[in-house]
């Protein structure tokens, strides 16, 4: 049987009560909530590392049979944030004017290696969408992390989406890792959030000076900052509803219009 330590987070205590495994419990809570978890994410949340997302915190309650408020405590106690104790210092660049914010956000896609965390579902500038294809295509220990706010918003994301299924097969495993994740959160309560991170840097676009829908500047934020986004990425996927075949997502995009065209 598994020995249970006192300095364990009471999230790992009930694990190991349970004599689960990190997989296993990851395997089980998404059977529970439907999302995307992975023993890594797991392994976060126990530590402290990560807070839980309110899906996945539900999730664990049933899975243990615990309240929210014992199983998390380490982590609602939790020091202050990266951005919370740095401050401006997260900062590495402001970005303007267009061209450099989507130079930033490829150099970006560019350095990643080990993980890429993409957010948001306006995207439809071709060089980006098509440096973050090449990444995909070329280096198969890199995993892939793309999390909707809602549909897309244009055909060009759509396209994009399929074209990633067609490079990799969500359902398959590289060295035993799920290297891409695809997936909507659809709860309008969810404001949109847009990035692009890696374990080494990422980029952050703004709301745009000149009008309502566009977001033509940005910032650069440091290693730290950067890293704190992907398991922020990371956790948003793991509560989002997947969309990882084609067939899912011509049915999802069947139920919405792009902008500029109409039922």
């Amino acid at each position: 049987m598994t020995t249970v330590n006192r300095t364990d987070s009471p999230l790992k205590r009930a694990r190991l009560a349970t004599n689960m495994t990190l997989e296993e419990t990851a395997d089980a809570l998404n059977a529970i909530t439907g999302g995307a978890a992975d023993a890594s994410l797991v392994s976060a949340w126990e530590s402290g590392r990560r807070r839980t997302g309110k899906r996945n915190r539900a999730g664990l309650c049933v899975l243990y049979r615990d309240r929210s408020e014992v199983l998390f405590a380490h982590q609602d106690g939790a020091a202050a944030s990266v951005l919370e104790s740095a401050g401006t210092a997260a900062v590495v660049k402001v970005l303007t004017p267009w061209t450099d914010l989507v130079g930033a956000m490829v150099d970006v896609v560019g350095d990643a290696r080990d993980q890429l965390v993409v957010t948001g579902s306006r995207s439809r500038e071709k060089a980006y969408l098509a440096a973050i294809e090449t990444a995909v295509a070329q280096r198969p220990d890199l995993v892939h992390y793309r999390v909707l706010y809602g549909p897309p918003r244009h055909r060009t994301l759509a396209d994009h989406l399929l074209r990633l299924l067609e490079l990799r097969d969500p359902a398959a495993r590289h060295n035993g890792v799920k290297t891409l994740h695809i997936g909507v959160v659809e709860r309008a309560e969810v404001p949109e959030r847009f990035f692009v991170a890696s374990e080494t840097a990422a980029v952050v676009p703004l709301p745009s000076f000149h009008g309502a829908e566009g977001f033509d500047c940005g910032v650069v934020l440091s290693r730290e900052a950067a890293v704190g986004l992907v398991h922020h990425g990371r956790e948003a996927c793991a509560s989002a509803r997947p969309l990882e075949t084609a067939g899912a997502i011509q049915a999802f995009l069947g139920q919405h219009t792009f902008l500029g065209q109409h039922k």
